[in-house]
């Protein structure tokens, strides 16, 4: 073996050392980025049951069911354009990754770059640490792709049961929505930085309001109920629609609440002007944003792999 490939091999020993022992202590952190000026800060959520939907909500929050969810960490924040422009204008690409054959155990075989934004995606609202915005489900997914990659971390997007968890158990209500959400009662109509209403019980910041967010699932209006107990996931079978978190800062009240849901709709594309429309970003969506999940428990090979392949599914 060369010198390469042994100080490679030691290498990787030592961050699986430390992945186990994040494992282990399940504790709040700050993920770096390997060859980026960012870092992402996570919440350890520990799981447990809850009760998920709402009988006194749409029919779609319909009926209130038990389910029970594994420990996971989640963004404390939503994903920032100065963290999602490093994967956006970052220097990277299957080349870079060639060399470590032991990410594909993470189901990592390439990482494909966005395009690039064809006008200003944020539309004068702020960059920098306010939330990034007007991206596709597809570029969410992608965007913790590329974090697994850079970190050899599994990350993903949170499913909407887990979602709903930290909401509900964050006690994030809305007799104190002024305090902790930006939405269109107090935003200017436009989106704010991240962090700057409080934060709720678990530590967890612009849950409704500021930006809506993308989770897994598809979106389907009787998925309640015949949902699975333990940690559902309503896997995609198509791209229309899909499900979003929380609320934005052009949501009235009524919209952000732990169990509403909203759907993904076409229209978000109407102004693009590329043919075919972009699979990277929305002309007409300065309201979606995303933040990431870490499960607790790395899921095995072959289920990574499985999940990469259903999570981009027609798309």
């Amino acid at each position: 073996m060369n010198s390469f490939c042994i100080k490679l091999s030691f290498l990787f020993f030592i961050f699986y050392q430390v992945s186990s022992v994040q494992s282990q202590n399940f504790e709040d952190y700050s993920q770096t980025v390997n060859g980026e000026n960012i870092t992402i800060d996570l919440v350890a959520v520990k799981g447990g049951s809850f009760q998920m939907g709402n009988n006194n909500g749409k029919e779609d929050e319909k009926p209130v069911h038990e389910v029970t969810i594994n420990d996971f960490w989640i963004g404390k924040y939503e994903i920032t354009w100065d963290q999602y422009d490093a994967f956006v204008f970052g220097e990277f690409g299957p080349e870079q990754f060639k060399s470590k054959d032991k990410l594909k155990d993470l189901g990592i075989d390439a990482v494909t770059g966005a395009t690039p934004p064809y006008v200003d995606m944020s539309f004068n609202m702020g960059k920098g640490s306010s939330p990034a915005v007007n991206m596709t489900q597809y570029a969410a997914l992608m965007y913790c792709k590329w974090l697994t990659s850079k970190t050899g971390i599994f990350y993903r997007l949170p499913t909407e049961a887990e979602w709903e968890y930290v909401c509900k158990k964050g006690n994030t209500k809305k007799d104190s929505l002024n305090d902790i959400s930006w939405y269109a009662e107090n935003s200017s109509e436009k989106y704010k930085k991240t962090g700057t209403k409080e934060a709720n019980d678990l530590g967890i910041y612009d849950l409704l309001g500021n930006v809506s967010e993308w989770v897994l699932d598809q979106y389907d209006t009787d998925y309640y109920k015949n949902s699975p107990k333990s940690n559902p996931w309503n896997k995609p079978t198509k791209l229309y629609p899909r499900v979003l978190r929380g609320g934005s800062w052009k949501d009235t009240a009524d919209k952000l609440c732990c169990s509403s849901r909203q759907t993904s709709n076409p229209k978000w594309k109407r102004r693009d002007p590329q043919i075919p429309k972009s699979n990277w970003w929305h002309t007409d969506a300065p309201f979606i944003g995303f933040r990431v999940v870490r499960p607790r428990v790395l899921p095995s090979k072959e289920d990574i792999k499985a999940y990469w392949l259903k999570a981009f599914t027609d798309f």
